[in-house]
């Protein structure tokens, strides 16, 4: 609580240790006139509507107009987020964020006629047209959109389904409210003797406490209103499963799970793969339990016996500056080129460093086409974790810039399939440097115990969870309820297999699916078990000096969204149509657990 009440305000901090945002805009008034401006561009659409079936030359000209009206919106945004986020109790850039949120959707409205536009031209003339050279500029855009044809609606089904948008996501509201504001837990006592507040944001932190009493409390306790509510969190999630799959079927995808995968272009086998690959790996896992049973000197190992840390935390200290040499130590096999500029940018004006009042919590990674690749941090010297989650935001914002520098605006984005790609790498070779230089046996056991920890839970843990999203949706589609009864029973029959048959499952443990945000945006956890999956492949092939793996990689960086997501990192040295990229991390994952049972 100390730390806490002397967290400075606002205006008190360094200024060195604050983020430059002039990359963006000079000034919060420089600001204000360039959303003049750029509201202004709006009625220039207006010409165009009705006319981009008239010529190629009409439509280039459209597009063009409406990129850089997209480039000039991404860097008035970001400012006014930015800004917001350095103290989010700050007035002034509350008004900005409102403002731009307020013009953004007049912008929204103005353009919304420009897809259907496009996709009313009869195919073989936009076929012919997309040859032009008028049009090269565009001609992955207009075939991504092309390819959504068949999937497109008539224009009145499509307003139609447009004005469902308000209620559409019901469900996920009702179960945010729920979970995020009526249901209230009580209080729990502490390892030390404090009484804390048991909520969702406290529960993890008390699963860690290392008094085993505390854990059992706070983890039945947690589920006691659950099991409460669990008939109306069942039908809010039943709701949510349900409206995928009416979606998929109204834009005539035959499932739920290829109307989501669709937009990335990946096939279904990518995801099963990974779902067959973790379930032939999973003797690791529980081999990893059953370390944990024995290192812990439990009787039985239950779910809230996994968090609390198998070996103490390194007692390692931090400065930013030291951050940062151990940081770019670790990143010396990406070049001189990568580690020069982005060491130029962590020692200068790139960061957000320290916490303040009113700013936002966590970590991110920010920049434009045009801008710095901002990162805001939380840093905290004494914790290691804020070591990685730097290395992981460093990695985002040079994937950023890589990109940016390298692709048109129209293709710099990447999507999220391959953004975790980037971060990861960065901790892998930050994990292998400190196994390097490990003094003791504790402390190399420590590294490994978060380098399981970080597998288990990003693609173990979330393998699950889309195997659950992928069995739920399926009875729903072939027409069994999902009734909670039904939920549970299709939950434990993923625990049983995950967990395996000597860890101690508590009955509430089957109530966990109805607490997970992510399952209201259903099939995106899959991403994060792929993303680290060759993140492990990629990291190992330039840190070990494969051959063309560095010029490989950096390749994938400067791709952004030039080509399909499978595709940039085929090219880049890892083929996750193929299962040996989650094979090889989990074979990781099992060396790692050996390694550390024989040191413990």
């Amino acid at each position: 609580m100390t730390g806490v009440k002397n967290l400075p305000a606002r205006q008190d901090v360094p200024v060195g240790d604050t983020w430059d945002l002039s990359t963006l805009c000079v000034s919060d008034a420089a600001w204000d006139e360039a959303l003049v401006t750029w509201e202004d561009r709006i009625a220039q659409f207006a010409p165009y509507a009705g006319t981009l079936g008239s010529s190629a030359e009409r439509l280039a000209e459209c597009l063009e107009h409406e990129l850089a009206f997209d480039r000039e919106a991404d860097r008035i945004g970001t400012y006014a987020s930015l800004r917001s986020s350095e103290d989010l109790g700050a007035a002034e850039a509350q008004r900005m964020v409102g403002r731009f949120q307020h013009v953004a959707t007049r912008a929204a409205e103005a353009t919304s006629f420009i897809r259907p536009e496009i996709l009313a031209i009869p195919p073989d003339r936009l076929a012919a047209w997309m040859e032009l050279p008028v049009l090269a500029p565009y001609r992955l855009l207009l075939e991504r959109l092309v390819r959504t044809r068949p999937h497109v609606l008539s224009e009145g089904e499509e307003k139609l389904l447009a004005m469902q948008g308000t209620f559409a996501g019901t469900a996920a509201k009702a179960f945010r409210q729920l979970t995020d504001a009526d249901l209230k837990f009580g209080t729990v006592t502490n390892g030390k003797g404090e009484q804390v507040e048991l909520s969702n944001a406290t529960f993890t932190t008390l699963l860690h406490d290392t008094v085993p009493t505390v854990r059992r409390t706070a983890f039945h306790q947690f589920y006691a209103q659950y099991k409460a509510h669990a008939n109306t969190l069942a039908a809010t999630l039943s709701g949510s499963n349900e409206r995928d799959i009416y979606d998929a079927r109204v834009r005539k995808h035959p499932t739920a799970v290829a109307a989501a995968l669709f937009a990335d272009n990946v096939p279904l086998a990518v995801y099963d793969q990974l779902i067959a690959a973790v379930r032939a790996h999973l003797p690791a896992v529980h081999r990893y339990y059953a370390l944990r049973k024995r290192v812990l000197k439990l009787d039985e190992i239950h779910h809230y016996d996994t968090y609390v840390p198998l070996v103490p935390e390194l007692e390692q200290r931090h400065t930013w500056d030291e951050a940062v040499a151990v940081i770019m130590e670790s990143l010396a096999p990406l070049g001189k080129d990568y580690c020069t500029r982005l060491e130029k940018g962590l020692r200068g004006r790139w960061c957000d460093r320290y916490p303040n009042v009113g700013k936002r919590s966590g970590a991110f990674s920010s920049g434009t086409y045009d801008s710095d690749p901002y990162i805001l941090m939380n840093f905290q010297p004494e914790i290691i974790e804020h070591v990685f989650t730097l290395a992981h935001e460093a990695g985002h914002s040079m994937h950023t810039r890589y990109s940016a520098e390298s692709q048109p605006f129209q293709y710099a984005g990447y999507t999220i399939f391959v953004a975790e790609v980037a971060s990861t790498f960065n901790e892998q070779l930050l994990t292998r440097l400190l196994l390097q230089r490990a003094r003791t046996k504790q402390e190399r056991a420590a590294i490994l115990a978060r380098e399981i920890d970080s597998i288990r839970a990003t693609i173990v843990r979330q393998t699950m969870f889309a195997e659950f999203e992928r069995k739920s949706h399926a009875s729903a589609e072939a027409g069994e309820p999902l009734t909670l009864d039904r939920i549970r029973g299709l939950y434990r029959e993923l625990l049983d297999a995950y967990f395996g048959p000597e860890f101690s499952l508590d009955d509430e443990l089957e109530l966990e699916c109805l607490r997970i945000p992510h399952f209201y945006n259903a099939f995106y956890v899959y991403k994060y078990a792929t993303g680290l999956s060759a993140a492990i492949t990629l990291a190992k092939r330039v840190a070990e000096g494969v051959p063309g793996a560095l010029d490989a990689y950096l390749g994938f960086l400067r791709g952004g969204s030039s080509k399909w997501p499978l595709d940039l990192l085929r090219d880049a040295g890892v083929d996750l149509e193929k299962p040996e990229p989650v094979a090889t991390a989990l074979t990781r994952f099992g060396e790692l657990v050996d390694e550390l049972n024989a040191l413990l």
